[in-house]
């Protein structure tokens, strides 16, 4: 079903559901929630203890009683009533009471080529923050918008938006998607391949607010060794070791080929005339991960393209939707493309 522009531009607000944040745009008003999509829950009573940062200090440091929660995978709603708990209480704490009213028709963005049962969670989700009428956007399309890319043109864009548990590689021409293609790949990808290795190879268990630094490594700027520390698997004590930079480049090498295969695909499965656009218009990359360092160089030396991060990769989708709600933008097609409610 081809979405109505029209019936977008009534909708009041914007929903981007990540993996790693939730992001709710406000028309008229703006970007009004950025949040780690996180719950913290009293596992006995249900109750709910944290939402969004404050939950995300937690994950690791609790008891029993306490269940820290990622009610979102992917793009994809995983869990939804811990998924309309956390959006009730984000909105909620930036609205007060008049939220409700403010919601009644909204937007939300999906994967490209989102499976039923993950477009039907992604609408429920909606339904528990008390829309009653929503439309599913599909994310490359809102991310591309939000990039400042003209989709509506004959001419082909590239775009790759790069999550924290998936990445999307597609081409995109007169505002549809021609070739795309998906892998579980992203950015937790690459601080779990840190991670093992550290544990395989040095028997060390790295702090989870230890992994960000070690990315300054992955460049290939820097030569020589980085400092780690971490608990030691045998005796349970802190130790540090100092680990070589091309050993972790290494380790990071399977899940940033993945993602150099996906692009490698989109281009084989796209029309010649669209690729030859490419040479010159090269791939913009987007996502929260699109800044892990030394990604974009590797892309570019990959496919021989010109490569843009864009200036604020990780809010592009939310973006982009919002600025089709707010009608600053008129794209001849949008796609998925369902009208529900």
């Amino acid at each position: 079903m081809t979405l109505s522009l029209e019936n977008l531009r009534r909708c009041g607000v914007a929903v981007d559901l990540g993996a790693a944040r939730t992001r709710v745009y406000l028309k008229q008003s703006g970007l009004i929630v950025d949040e780690p999509s996180v719950v913290a829950v009293n596992t006995r009573t249900r109750g709910l203890i944290a939402v969004g940062t404050p939950a995300e200090r937690m994950d690791g440091r609790t008891p029993a009683a306490i269940r820290v929660i990622r009610p979102v995978n992917g793009g994809t709603v995983v869990d939804i009533e811990m998924a309309q708990r956390m959006l009730r209480s984000m909105v909620g704490t930036r609205l007060g009471r008049s939220w409700r009213r403010r919601v009644l028709r909204a937007a939300v963005c999906v994967p490209h080529n989102a499976d039923p049962l993950a477009r039907r969670a992604a609408y429920e989700t909606m339904l528990g923050l008390g829309a009653r009428r929503v439309e599913l956007v599909d994310g490359l399309i809102t991310a591309a918008l939000g990039a400042g890319l003209s989709v509506e043109q004959p001419e082909a864009t590239m775009i790759m938006q790069c999550g924290a548990a998936t990445t999307e590689v597609a081409v995109l021409a007169l505002g549809a998607v021609v070739a795309a293609e998906k892998v579980p790949t992203g950015g937790d990808t690459v601080d779990r391949a840190l991670v093992q290795h550290l544990r395989n190879q040095h028997e060390l268990l790295l702090l989870s607010h230890a992994v960000r630094p070690l990315h300054l490594a992955l460049t290939g700027a820097r030569a020589g060794s980085t400092e780690v520390q971490g608990r030691d698997v045998v005796t349970g004590r802190s130790r540090t070791v100092r680990i070589d930079n091309e050993s972790l480049r290494a380790a990071v090498r399977t899940p940033v080929t993945s993602l150099l295969d996906a692009i490698r695909s989109v281009l084989h499965a796209s029309p010649p005339d669209l690729v030859a656009d490419l040479v010159d218009r090269g791939v913009v990359m987007t996502g929260g991960a699109a800044r892990l360092p030394g990604l974009d160089r590797a892309v570019a030396e990959h496919t021989g393209m010109p490569v843009t991060v864009a200036e604020e990769p990780a809010l592009c989708a939310v973006l982009g939707l919002g600025a089709l709600l707010e009608g600053r933008v008129h794209p001849l097609r949008v796609t998925p493309q369902t009208s529900v409610g």
